[in-house]
């Protein structure tokens, strides 16, 4: 009703599915008939019907039957909670599937930079907007390689820190009883377990429990000797740019393990290799049309309104040519 009260044209198509054996949930298929594409329409469709399964229960049971390329970490496909993302998300071509009692709607096409916006974004100037989607970029980078840089730097690289810094860092892990790599490994861990356990706490407890057992923990680990306040510190700082983008969490601590282990071993070479052929496999993939690295990976001049610089309303006179859509032009100009 939040997304019809928003669009009400005539436009607007509703298709439900019943999914599931025994819970029969309704699965309703939303988008706007005369923008979004036909054949990722009826590719939806076609996917959410061969669903053969007990019961589903909330939006993320239908994720990995509408992904289209299995077996990897990245995210392909939308989430929301609030109706202006969910409409915005229509008008630039998408398809919102919406799952009978749960508060996620999923849309699909889906590309890597979504998750580097936010809805605040569109109400406040470009400049400022330009500048935060900086930050969140920059966050992202520091949050995956920043440790395995650290560990790198220290095993293998040790040449190119200034002196008066080496040398606070060879005091502070004098007569540490672990290798740099493994200590890294170590003081990652630590503050995974911390988070699983704050998680399952009571919301108040959880909180108390997230920030008392890093302090106790961190401060009486480096006072006994185990790691190095360096170390603390760069996993903690890593950890904290997670939430620069917070729908990536979960990808980015995996990433953070692997390019700390590549790291450790190749040092900041392999790093270097490894960040390319990252990319190189992402750009190697799209969903339901749209490139996953778009608009970049290929680069498409068009949808840098709304990339990492952002434009005001009026700039962004075409829907994203990297999502598939039926209509391109969504402001006309005087006399058009």
């Amino acid at each position: 009703s939040l997304i019809r009260k928003r669009l009400p044209t005539t436009a607007l198509k509703i298709e439900q599915l019943s999914i599931g054996v025994y819970t029969k949930t309704k699965v309703n298929i939303m988008y706007l008939d005369d923008i979004a594409d036909k054949k990722i329409v009826k590719k939806i469709k076609d996917k959410i019907k061969e669903i053969k399964i007990d019961g589903v229960i909330d939006s993320h049971y239908l994720v990995n039957y509408l992904e289209e390329n299995k077996n990897t970490i990245f995210k392909q496909v939308g989430k929301a909670e609030k109706p202006d993302i969910i409409v915005a998300k229509m008008l630039e071509g998408r398809v919102a599937i919406v799952v009978d009692g749960s508060p996620l709607v999923l849309t699909v096409p889906f590309m890597l930079l979504e998750d580097l916006q936010n809805s605040d974004d569109y109400y406040q100037g470009s400049f400022r907007i330009s500048f935060i989607r900086m930050i969140r970029f920059f966050g992202v980078t520091i949050s995956m390689i920043l440790p395995g840089m650290y560990v790198a730097v220290q095993l293998y690289h040790y040449k190119v820190v200034p002196i008066k810094f080496l040398v606070t860092l060879m005091n502070s892990i004098q007569g540490l009883p672990f290798p740099p790599f493994v200590e890294m490994l170590f003081v990652i861990v630590l503050f995974e377990i911390l988070y699983e356990a704050s998680l399952r706490m009571p919301k108040y407890l959880g909180i108390a429990l997230g920030i008392v057992g890093a302090l106790v923990l961190g401060d009486t680990a480096v006072k006994a000797g185990l790691i190095s306040p360096p170390a603390v510190m760069i996993v903690a700082l890593s950890g904290i740019s997670f939430y620069t983008i917070p729908d990536e969490s979960a990808q980015l601590s995996l990433l953070r393990i692997m390019f700390t282990l590549v790291g450790g071993t190749m040092g900041l070479y392999g790093i270097t290799i490894t960040a390319m052929l990252l990319i190189c496999y992402m750009a190697s993939f799209n969903s339901y049309g749209t490139p996953y690295l778009a608009p970049y990976g290929p680069y498409i001049k068009d949808d840098l309104a709304d990339g990492i610089m952002k434009k005001d309303v009026i700039g962004r006179d075409t829907r994203p040519l990297s999502i598939p859509s039926q209509k391109k032009k969504r402001i006309k100009n005087n006399g058009e």
